[in-house]
């Protein structure tokens, strides 16, 4: 069956099947974001607004690099 034969197919169902269709294939594009990663969506946001907002100072990469390599040069 081609993809043409297989949406004229389900076009045909009931609605209420369709419906099952189109949420069980948006499901299989959506995944579920596990517990974890949505902690870390929700820190990487709270860090963004701290950023864009001048809660936080933002120190550029090479200076905390910097910083470490003097450390264990000592």
């Amino acid at each position: 069956m081609n993809t043409k034969e297989l949406i004229d197919k389900a076009v045909s169902l009931p609605i209420e099947e369709r419906a099952l269709v189109v949420d069980s294939l948006l499901r299989s594009l959506n995944q579920p974001v596990s517990v974890i990663e949505k902690e870390w969506i929700e820190t990487a946001q709270k860090r963004l607004i701290e950023m864009r907002t001048g809660k936080v100072l933002v120190v550029p990469g090479e200076q905390v690099f910097e910083k470490i390599w003097e450390r264990f040069e000592k």
